[in-house]
């Protein structure tokens, strides 16, 4: 039984209290660990309430039943999970990341030995698995090569997997934002997909350096495509179009795919994007040391020429080649370090110096394209910290990459220009709708 009272200031409450016995006690502890619902209890002391000397008191006996409490079984729930693929990552990372158990991994592993899709683990991409409570894989979802799904499901203790290709329901969407602290930070406020934010950064990699010159305030338009599978989202697609407003200035992009099958992004008077050196080979760091006649070497205690611009940034952080080439050489150079050299069109040679290690395959002779990782940021050589030395060389002279006139790439064929302005123009017009309402809201 529960005894509950109003007490009066002579404290009534404190005198029924030995009437409590152990077993009631054990009914109380008991109801206080079970939640009530749907009980509101109100104290409040309405106007002409006579004084709490003049209440009646009265003591109120209730008989409750206590319900059984039951803990709720779970061992039939099932659990979807997602995880982008990341550079470098097997299945059997993934795996571990997905939550699934040591047992299903390795069972996993032996039976998608001949799997193409398992072999196809494209960066960006995204893995969704189902698993039960304890970690069981009974489904596995994966997007592949072009437009293809490959599918496994748990059948009898069996993995039943399947590779096939599937049409795919192409959706647009067109987002958002302002930039108040970082570009990622912005991209994440606004529900916009990682990889399409790092598209962003490559589609303006010539035009802007994503360290050194976002500013508070700055905003952007991104239209992109997502592609779904009976309404369930499949991928991630390409940006189709994007407006970065960076310290006032404007920067659109289109993309368009040319009658030859090339493609690439352009601004709305046809011009490309894609020039022939980016402005960074790292897509955020900052400069630690510029390009000058007269350094204080910090290890060999002289003032010397510092010919080539210093990237800090953690150790392991990916190195890209800053235009299309060749490489001339690969290994260990005195004070570099661990060096790659790379041999452009004409007279330009770039240098990376200080790398914790190289990418695979970088050999001599090897040909890399522009944004290809060819190592990884380190402090071999002469290095007091983690950074990379990048030169830009001239007729063999190294020359500041932030003074020389590069080369751009060739605009639109005046074959394809119709084509071009046909294709774009409905988004160029989300790009300025969206603009125009920003700036309203502004005003």
């Amino acid at each position: 039984m529960l005894y509950t009272s109003l007490s009066s200031k002579q404290g009534i409450l404190a005198q029924k209290s030995s009437k409590l016995t152990k077993k009631t006690i054990r009914w109380l502890v008991a109801l206080s660990s079970i939640p009530l619902f749907g009980i509101v209890t109100a104290f409040g002391i309405a106007p002409n309430t006579p004084s709490f000397e003049e209440v009646q008191v009265e003591e109120v006996v209730l008989d409750l039943s206590i319900p059984d409490v039951l803990p709720e079984n779970q061992t039939n729930q099932t659990f979807w999970h997602q995880e982008n693929i990341r550079r470098g990552d097997t299945i059997a990372t993934i795996l571990n990341r997905l939550d699934v158990n040591n047992q299903d991994s390795t069972d996993f592993l032996q039976a998608a030995r001949g799997s193409r899709a398992m072999r196809q683990l494209k960066p960006g991409q995204t893995i969704y698995a189902q698993t039960n409570a304890d970690g069981e894989l009974l489904t596995l979802r994966y997007f592949f090569g072009n437009e293809e799904l490959f599918l496994m499901e748990k059948t009898d203790d069996e993995f039943k997997m399947t590779e096939q290709p599937i049409e795919l329901d192409a959706q647009i969407h067109m987002k958002s934002g302002v930039i108040s602290s970082s570009l990622f930070a912005a991209t994440d406020s606004a529900g916009i997909p990682n990889n399409v934010a790092m598209q962003l950064t490559d589609i303006f990699a010539s035009e802007i350096d994503f360290y050194r010159d976002l500013r508070q305030g700055d905003r952007f338009t991104i239209v992109y495509e997502t592609f779904s599978d009976n309404g369930k989202r499949a991928k991630t697609g390409r940006v189709l179009a994007v407006e970065f407003i960076n310290k006032g200035k404007s920067h659109q992009a289109v993309y368009f795919k040319a009658s030859n099958g090339a493609d690439g992004y352009y601004t709305p008077a046809g011009e490309s994007l894609r020039k022939a050196f980016l402005l960074s080979p790292l897509t955020f760091s900052r400069v630690s040391s510029g390009f000058t006649n007269a350094r204080y070497h910090p290890i060999l205690k002289e003032w010397r020429a510092h010919r080539g611009i210093d990237y800090a940034a953690p150790t392991g952080t990916p190195v890209k080649a800053t235009a299309n080439g060749i490489i001339t050489f690969s290994g260990s150079q005195k004070g570099y370090g661990n060096l790659v050299v790379l041999k452009h069109n004409g007279k330009y040679e770039t240098a990376y110096g200080h790398l914790s290690r190289f990418a695979s395959g970088m050999s001599k002779g090897k040909r890399v394209n522009q944004g290809d990782v060819i190592g990884y940021v380190g402090s071999t050589g002469m290095a007091t910290g983690p950074h990379l030395h990048y030169e830009l060389r001239v007729d063999g002279l190294q020359r500041d990459p932030t003074k020389v006139a590069l080369p751009t790439a060739p605009p639109i064929a005046k074959k394809d220009l119709s084509a071009f302005q046909k294709d774009t123009h409905s988004l160029v017009a989300r790009l300025n709708v969206m603009r125009n309402i920003h700036y309203a809201v502004l005003e």
